[in-house]
């Protein structure tokens, strides 16, 4: 597969995974489509050598695994979610001839970025018949709504200091005419409920602009959702291309990685050690054996150096575009020597190359997805990511080539035994 193809694949799944639901039900298809077999947390899983799985949790997260006769997991996480605007319950505001949806932000949004783009609508309805509650997943996959900017002729500080407030600024429109539940009557047109009543929905307002090149050279890619979608497709498509091997190997995503993971489906939950646990049960292994000799490869992206902004970066330890896969050296990241010198390895055998960073002294840095699994699961880990602009924008950028390094090196993982010894680690 080549740099150019990957990226026709990346696109589409960025098309089609508009929130944690859509983007869930988009890596189902694509498991099932490779005859992976779909589990349940309450039913008994009878799991044999050789074969290939998957679980969700919260039709948001999800796990799946190949099992072998290594003792060992191969595992990489990533998270799903993305920032966006989540629908509140009552949601109706209409003024001066504007039908207003009401929203409140998930995750920390880069507020001037989602200004005047195409939004869309995307998430999970539940409705009731009878005595049943059902579920769906929808995305309308067009233009919605909008959030208009104030003109600079009735705003003399738009360009010196555009303090918005989120719920003054950022307030979508959706239509000029008054309407008492439009969001209801949307849902009613798309799922064709008559009789059926709406109970509640988890809905999101996305970015609806579609990925793109840009660059005399298509050097970069200017997208919605590329935090952290970029990561998960490469982490997916390298679990789901790896060569059959022995490796028990692992794929993680993560639903709420945006407002601090603390869900039942997110990092901070017990979904992974659960799994974890199952899995030796119905293989027979020594978990606690096992554990010590497994790796996690966390990838959430990172700041690019900024071509206007260089000073926000570290002056030696920074990432740039085109220039590999980042590998995170913060004090809060859970990289050390150890792990960090087998992703080197791995990344030389992948021929792909790797770039170090750490944060500038006086910024923060966040928390990271392996950073909360260990408080639940301790196994051996590292941070990584690719370096982008705009984070939390409605659109983000990121080189061109990047995302392709990063498939092939967790590919590389996935096709890796590592055997950790007392004084020495093997790679074969």
């Amino acid at each position: 597969m080549t740099n150019q193809q990957y990226n026709k694949n990346l696109f589409s799944f960025i098309e089609k995974a508009t929130c944690a639901f859509t983007g869930i039900q988009e890596i189902k298809r694509m498991l099932l489509e490779k005859e992976y077999k779909e589990l349940e947390e309450k039913a008994d899983w009878n799991l044999e050598h050789g074969k290939k799985y998957f679980i969700t949790r919260n039709d948001s997260s999800l796990i799946a695994f190949t099992t072998g006769t290594n003792d060992s997991f191969n595992i990489t996480c990533t998270h799903i979610d993305t920032p966006a605007f989540l629908i509140k319950p009552k949601n109706v505001i209409y003024e001066k001839n504007y039908l207003k949806v009401n929203v409140m932000p998930y995750g920390g949004l880069l507020n001037y970025g989602w200004l005047d783009e195409g939004l869309s609508i995307a998430g999970r309805v539940i409705y009731k018949k009878k005595n049943t509650f059902y579920k769906e997943i929808i995305d309308y996959q067009k233009p919605l709504l909008c959030i208009p900017s104030v003109a600079i002729h009735q705003n003399a500080n738009a360009n010196t200091n555009l303090n918005l407030n989120d719920q003054v600024d950022m307030i979508p429109i959706l239509s000029l005419k008054k309407k008492e539940n439009p969001i209801k009557d949307l849902i009613k047109k798309e799922l064709n409920l008559k009789e059926e009543k709406i109970c509640d929905y988890d809905l999101f307002i996305y970015a609806s602009s579609k990925p793109t090149y840009f660059g005399l050279n298509n050097e970069m890619i200017l997208s919605p959702r590329i935090d952290d979608l970029t990561c998960t497709f490469g982490a997916l498509k390298s679990f789901i291309d790896a060569k059959k091997n022995n490796n028990v190997n692992i794929f993680c995503t993560f639903n709420s990685e945006e407002i601090g993971s603390l869900t039942k489906e997110g990092a901070d939950s017990s979904f992974l050690m659960d799994t974890l646990k199952r899995i030796c049960a119905d293989l027979k292994l020594e978990i606690s054996k096992i554990i010590s000799n497994s790796t996690i490869l966390s990838a959430d992206n990172t700041h690019a150096t900024h071509p206007n902004h260089p000073n926000n970066s570290d002056i030696n330890n920074e990432a740039l575009l085109n220039k590999g896969i980042v590998i995170s050296r913060d004090n809060t990241s859970t990289t050390d020597s150890v792990s960090s010198s087998l992703f080197k390895e791995i990344c030389n055998k992948a021929k792909v190359p790797y770039q170090e960073y750490v944060t500038k002294n006086d910024l923060t840095s966040g928390s990271t997805l392996s950073g909360i699994n260990l408080r639940h699961v301790s196994i051996d880990s590292i941070d990584l990511g690719l370096g982008e602009l705009a984070m939390h924008g409605a659109k983000e950028i990121i080189g061109s080539k990047d995302s392709y390094y990063l498939y092939k090196a967790f590919k590389k993982f996935y096709e890796t035994k590592i055997i950790k010894e007392k004084d020495r680690i093997l790679l074969k």
